[in-house]
């Protein structure tokens, strides 16, 4: 199953742990029989992770697919569009992120020792507020 999942055997029990997967019947000698969809499943988790989703979204998403006759989907649409928002916001994030550091790092001699007063040192330890 791993295996034709491209996953590791660990991320196919946490799967089933968090209830993504079900849990599949064993043989008489204990070992778990898994179906294609199971093999189908882990890559749609896997490819959602891919996407940014989490495993609750996943989760979510998988509830809402699961009953393919009442397959609402506005539902997955408003999800995507929220997801996407969210995508938004953390790139804005980052971009701030991203001028102070540069910021900083034009500041900084990139020589000298410890002592010398590392703008990037003493903002990452309240020294300096630019950030």
């Amino acid at each position: 199953m791993a295996e034709k999942s491209h996953v590791n055997i660990e991320t196919v029990r946490y799967y089933e742990k968090r209830q993504l997967i079900p849990e599949p019947p064993r043989t008489e000698a204990g070992y778990r029989v898994f179906s294609l969809e199971d093999v189908d499943r882990i890559k749609f988790i896997k490819r959602s992770q891919e996407l940014g989703f989490t495993l609750n979204e996943i989760k979510k998403l998988i509830s809402i697919t699961d009953n393919e006759t009442q397959f609402d989907s506005e539902e997955v649409f408003q999800f995507a569009t929220q997801k996407i928002n969210e995508i938004e916001a953390q790139i804005k994030d980052l971009e701030k992120i991203k001028v102070v550091l540069q910021d900083l790092s034009a500041q900084c001699a990139g020589t000298g020792s410890s002592q010398c007063g590392c703008p990037i040192i003493k903002s990452l330890t309240g020294g300096d507020n630019n950030g």
